[in-house]
């Protein structure tokens, strides 16, 4: 079952508790939380303060996606205010194979990203301590984005590249996904599709959930 990951990036954070809840009921698997720091990408959100503070505002699993320099320094921060799933950048940290074992060791999956132009082969000796593998599929910074094709072959690849590994991590996919285009994405190899102006700019978010699902 492909899961379906709203990002709050797009929400009205002057009404961030209902934004949550209104993706809840709409039948979302994941809430996927952007963090950036406004030098690993040009852009500022938030931090573990308003992670905190929604815990307990939903039953939603944190999906926290780290974009942000030196992610090492603030790990202990995120799964404090609530991270259960934990994603870092592969270009954002020179030693990830030790990330991700310390962020596993707080029983916490660990999440590796790759921006678009970073090959995979990259992930090549890291790849069995992952617990998720994020593919984003617009360069990282904003919403709103165009989806880039040429992401589905690296979709496959990955795919493929983990099971010559004997492996079976789940991909999410971030950036530009809408109804249009999921069901491709999904047909690549992807698992969880994170979507956020096209949920939350929507009329009826939960129509767009079920109709992602669907395709």
């Amino acid at each position: 079952m492909i899961q379906i990951a709203p990002s709050i990036l797009s929400a009205d954070f002057a009404n961030l508790g209902e934004e949550v809840k209104k993706v809840e009921d709409a039948g979302a698997d994941l809430l996927h939380i952007d963090v950036m720091d406004g030098h690993f990408v040009p852009n500022l959100t938030i931090g573990p303060p308003v992670i905190s503070h929604l815990k307990g505002r939903t039953s939603l699993p944190f999906d926290v996606h780290l974009m942000i320099e030196n992610p090492e320094n603030y790990i202990d921060e995120y799964i404090k205010a609530g991270a259960q799933i934990l994603t870092v950048h592969i270009e954002a940290s020179v030693h990830v194979h030790r990330l991700l074992s310390y962020i596993r060791s707080k029983g916490v999956i660990p999440g590796v990203a790759l921006n678009p132009g970073t090959p995979l082969q990259n992930l090549e000796y890291i790849l069995d301590q992952a617990g998720m593998v994020l593919i984003m599929s617009v360069n990282p910074g904003f919403g709103g984005q165009a989806f880039i094709p040429q992401m589905k072959e690296k979709i496959k690849a990955l795919k493929n590249m983990m099971k010559s590994m004997n492996l079976a991590i789940p991909v999410e996919v971030d950036g530009g996904i809408n109804e249009k285009n999921a069901k491709e994405i999904a047909e690549a190899g992807a698992d969880i599709l994170v979507a956020g102006s096209a949920i939350y700019n929507a009329p009826d978010p939960s129509q767009v959930i079920r109709h992602m699902k669907e395709k």
